[in-house]
């Protein structure tokens, strides 16, 4: 695993001038035994997230954790876990809602069977192409950050932003840049029946599997291929157990900081407007990382010698073909995904236009 550091995200000039009101509990229980009490009192919070060291984020997490310990004077401190300290994707999903964790980068793709609605962004073309339009509309959208979060927060989740990893490419172990190609394919995918159908529809056979067994499940060939942004396909080395990489740009990975409701709603209003100004500043932070390491990471995976993979880029014709068996899957969306879904993707398609300018 490529271990990095990225110097620019250490922040500067953010100590708080707030006093905070802290709790009445000890620092064991992450101080939230009471929401009145005096000056003092430290904080001890866990931040899980589903990626490693070096991966977006977790140096999101560990930039997250550091302005908050800047902005309270050490008086807020954060362990932040990688993928795997304490279990499964939906391990971790569990241990936010029971309160064992504090905060999580959760994907929607492993709540899919949960908030079923949160599986559009499962859609393939649905978002921008452009991921500089999809950061403004993930930071803006009244669908997702109101309509959607609000679901979430009904199953003892409360996302505190949602934010782009880069687009997402297929490896597999032969070309894809059609879907015939895809027949018979054994494509690996989050828990998400939105996921797996879109796949069916190019002819593939989707296969559901944690990220912890998909390296050696490429290697030995019980999956074909997978789905990632490009810096977690270099970081997770699948690019050396698969012959081929496609540019494919055809859906981006979206990621969502969320806090434990219960626990945040208990917390005293200073340090919840610590947490919230934190939440602001790690979005244009978080876009920028990723563009970052995605950009670099491709060069690695391009000029990689020992391990050679054939990397090709999707034409717009190759892209539409694709495109003509994905937008019917927004009607089993409609379908099959949860009361609110028609409504809400009612509304992401009109607030994409409008970004758009269409």
């Amino acid at each position: 695993m490529k271990k990095r550091k990225f110097g620019w995200l250490i922040s500067s000039a953010l100590v708080s001038s707030l006093v905070l009101a802290a709790c009445g509990g000890g620092s064991d229980d992450g101080g939230n035994e009471d929401s009145a009490g005096g000056e003092g009192e430290t904080y001890e919070w866990r931040f899980v997230t589903e990626e490693n060291d070096g991966q977006v984020q977790y140096e999101y997490a560990e930039e997250f954790a550091s302005r908050l310990e800047e902005k309270s004077d050490g008086q807020i401190t954060m362990d932040v876990y990688e993928f795997g300290g304490l279990g499964s994707e939906v391990d971790q999903v569990e241990q936010l809602q029971s309160g064992a964790v504090e905060f999580a980068i959760v994907s929607p793709g492993f709540t899919g069977t949960m908030v079923e609605e949160g599986q559009i962004f499962a859609l393939q073309f649905l978002l921008p192409d452009d991921q500089e339009v999809t950061h403004e509309l993930l930071n803006t959208s009244e669908a997702l950050n109101e309509d959607l979060a609000a679901l979430y927060e009904e199953n003892d989740i409360k996302p505190l932003s949602f934010w782009t990893e880069g687009a997402m490419q297929w490896t597999g172990n032969r070309e894809l840049t059609a879907p015939e190609d895809f027949e018979g394919f054994k494509m690996r995918t989050q828990d998400s029946p939105l996921i797996q159908e879109s796949y069916k529809a190019y002819g593939a056979d989707p296969s559901v599997m944690s990220a912890g067994d998909l390296y050696g499940a490429l290697q030995q060939g019980t999956v074909d291929g997978q789905e990632n942004p490009i810096f977690f396909i270099a970081d997770s080395s699948y690019h050396e157990v698969q012959d081929y990489m496609t540019i494919s740009n055809h859906n981006t990975y979206v990621a969502m900081t969320t806090v434990n409701p219960t626990f945040y709603n208990d917390l005293p209003d200073d340090i919840k407007e610590m947490i919230d100004e934190t939440v602001e500043e790690m979005r244009d932070v978080g876009f920028e990382l990723q563009d970052e390491l995605n950009d670099e990471l491709l060069s690695e995976i391009e000029d990689n010698e020992e391990n050679p993979t054939e990397v090709t880029e999707l034409t717009e014709e190759q892209r539409e073909a694709f495109r003509e068996l994905a937008i019917p899957q927004r009607d089993f969306y409609r379908d099959n995904a949860g009361d609110q879904a028609e409504e809400i993707l009612d509304k992401i398609e009109s607030e994409i236009e409008e970004l758009q300018g269409e």
